[in-house]
């Protein structure tokens, strides 16, 4: 009989692999979003305002959008301690909301007949870190036809012995 070549095993490869101190796990990224409601306030959930990392009945901002631009696709959110010309955050029941009627009419976004969504981008401006709220329609959830059994009561057929 011939000799073959075997591998044995160790009873160290039969135990779990230990974790190794060397790679730290990539971080999930976290998409933050919100919603504009139809009363023209912005509102942020209580999850995005948990991973914004800033206190928002604390801190005032001043809201702006791109400069010679008639329609808003972005609107900037820029901490500031001067109480003249800043909006503030409201405290509801599961969210932070902040009225800005007018000045999202005025903007190109009519609230009233479409659902607006947001998302945040944090940047960098003036050595402060400020948000960019992204604002796009919301996607329409297509419906998909019931292709199931029929319900209800079978059609009438007419009678043949007519």
């Amino acid at each position: 009989m011939k000799a073959s070549n075997i591998r044995f095993f160790s009873p160290t490869e039969n135990q779990q692999p230990t974790f190794k101190p060397g790679k730290a796990p990539k971080p999930a990224k976290i998409i933050l979003t919100g919603y504009v409601s139809t009363a023209g306030k912005l509102v942020l959930p209580a999850k995005t305002v948990d991973h914004i990392g800033v206190d928002l009945d604390k801190t005032s901002f001043k809201v702006g959008m791109d400069e010679g631009k008639r329609k808003a696709k972005s609107l900037y959110l820029v901490p500031s301690s001067i109480d003249e010309e800043t909006f503030t955050f409201e405290k509801a029941a599961k969210s932070y909301t902040l009225a800005l009627p007018f000045i999202l009419k005025k903007s190109g976004v009519d609230f009233t007949k479409t659902k607006y969504d947001f998302t945040i981008r944090l940047f960098e401006y003036e050595g402060t870190t400020a948000f960019e709220l992204k604002v796009a329609p919301e996607a329409a959830a297509t419906k998909v036809p019931y292709t199931g059994r029929p319900r209800g009561r079978k059609p009438r057929q007419a009678s043949e012995a007519e």
